[in-house]
């Protein structure tokens, strides 16, 4: 199987099958709802790369239906009141992300439970999971997430969705830290812009696990290797 290596596309040797083999494996979709997609002024927390993604994620978890991997889709809830954010301690990126990108006016909406942001624009289909509570950057944190894994005996975390550079890495590096095995699909996830996608990817190839493309980890999984 192809894989990237410091940004460099090249067959991944004998010894990675526990990265790469269907068994044990589950896909975990990242912050793929309308607080990061909608295409409107008052998205709260926009992430207008990751909408390009949307149809070719829904066409990846379809074929890995087929082939027996469940699909676990993750989303940002804050409980109404901001609690768990604005009226606690704020999480670091609603003042050092916005130094960035300017002023976002509609953020303190972000992720409130019950409203239009907490609706996923990826298809979830009946057999889904979904791991509603997501509060931080790691989906890994303060949700259920590591419990239901060990629940479905999974080994292997298979991630796409949006931040590349910030849930995503997250989710990477605390996947990695419980000792699961990593694999992100760098065409099936966006970040920032292209350094920081770039950048993100590279750290993973190097310290966390698989960075490959959705079609050829699809081979793999339907060949049995």
């Amino acid at each position: 199987m192809k894989a990237y290596v410091y940004g460099a596309r090249r067959d991944l040797p004998r010894g990675f099958e526990d990265f790469t083999t269907a068994a044990r494996s589950a896909i975990v979709s990242v912050d793929m709802h309308q607080g990061h997609l909608a295409d409107t002024p008052e998205c709260p927390c926009p992430a207008p790369r990751a909408r390009e993604i949307v149809a070719p994620i829904d066409a990846f978890h379809a074929a890995a239906r087929l082939v027996g991997v469940p699909v676990i889709h993750v989303k940002s809830v804050l409980r109404k009141g901001g609690v768990d954010d604005i009226a606690g301690i704020p999480s670091a990126w609603r003042r050092t992300f916005p130094l960035h990108v300017g002023p976002i006016a509609n953020s303190d909406a972000h992720a409130i439970e019950g409203s239009r942001w907490t609706e996923f624009v990826t298809q979830v289909e009946p057999q889904d999971l979904v791991v509603a509570g997501k509060k931080r950057l790691s989906p890994f944190f303060a949700t259920d997430l590591d419990f239901l894994l060990r629940q479905m005996n999974v080994r292997t975390v298979v991630l796409n969705g949006g931040m590349t550079d910030c849930c995503i890495l997250n989710a990477a590096f605390d996947a990695s830290n419980l000792s699961y095995r990593v694999v992100v699909l760098r065409d099936l996830v966006r970040g920032t812009d292209e350094d920081m996608e770039d950048a993100a990817l590279k750290m993973v190839s190097l310290h966390l696990g698989v960075v490959t493309d959705a079609a050829d980890l699809l081979e793999q999984w339907r060949s049995g290797r």
